[in-house]
């Protein structure tokens, strides 16, 4: 089975289980390298017919992944940058691995924020350590999740709570998590990664072409298509990144500093045809 050890993307192999380690010190946060080592891992691994499940999870125990570096797209709030220089990369592994046709479980250790949690919901199960907290704070910086989160989120926990996690930005822990159906288990603290390989193992030993076909059947059972979906969100993610609210959102965060934001650019956007 196929095995890497170096690079933000590192891959361990035992008995038909690959364990994939979102590796970015301190806080594992996704960056164009790391976006680009896992989709060359997952090439890999659905190659390779030795691997019958693939377990995602981060390095350390401060977190799972902390969501996208900042300082990566802020060069690119400028109308028509974010999504060719970002986000259509994103967009294409994170789907690639909701895709996957063999059995995926995130065990997710500390946090799980934004682009973190955008990938966490492209697995099939998700374990979280009894510690690990979730969010989808990007309102605080005036843009919204993505690379995914709009889509996969709100069909694990439903319209509301979605709408929650956005709206508000705020973190919510592994009991709640479970509670709303975001995750699937949780396990002691310490052993989400435990749990995560002893699920696998026991998906592992299900036909594998049985559970590909049921997770495509899955996938259509949703009234619009996943791709669909996200196709329609780009230009909204376009308008958004290159607001005056993200531009004040972005600038708060380097200064330290409560974002001030207005109203004026929403009556702008109501105003404009469509």
């Amino acid at each position: 089975m196929a095995e890497f050890s170096a690079g933000p993307v590192r891959c361990a192999a035992k008995d038909g289980i690959a364990t994939l380690t979102l590796d970015n010190p301190p806080l594992n946060v996704v960056f164009r390298g790391l976006t680009e080592a896992l989709d060359r891992a997952l090439d890999a691994l659905e190659r390779d017919p030795a691997v019958r499940a693939v377990v995602l999870t981060g390095a350390g125990t401060r977190a799972f992944c902390a969501g996208s570096d900042i300082a990566e797209f802020r060069p690119l709030m400028r109308p028509g940058q974010i999504v060719p220089g970002k986000l259509a990369l994103q967009h294409a592994v994170f789907g690639r691995l909701d895709d996957f046709p063999k059995p995926t479980v995130a065990a997710v250790n500390g946090l799980a924020f934004g682009g973190g949690l955008e990938i966490a919901v492209c697995c099939d199960l998700i374990v979280a350590d009894e510690t690990a907290r979730f969010a989808l704070p990007e309102i605080k910086l005036g843009v919204f999740p993505g690379s995914g989160g709009p889509v996969r989120v709100t069909r694990r926990v439903g319209e509301g709570r979605a709408k929650e996690l956005m709206f508000l930005g705020e973190p919510i822990d592994a009991a709640t998590a479970l509670a709303w159906g975001l995750v699937n288990r949780v396990a002691p603290p310490g052993q989400a990664l435990q749990a995560a390989l002893a699920l696998a193992t026991t998906l592992a030993q299900r036909p594998p072409l049985a559970l590909a076909l049921c997770k495509q059947a899955i996938d259509l059972s949703f009234d619009t298509t996943e791709d669909e979906a996200m196709r329609r969100a780009l230009p909204l993610l376009d308008r958004v990144f290159s607001s005056k609210e993200a531009q004040e959102g972005v600038r708060a965060f380097f200064a330290r500093e409560t974002p001030r934001f207005g109203t004026d650019e929403l009556h702008q956007e109501q105003r404009m045809p469509s």
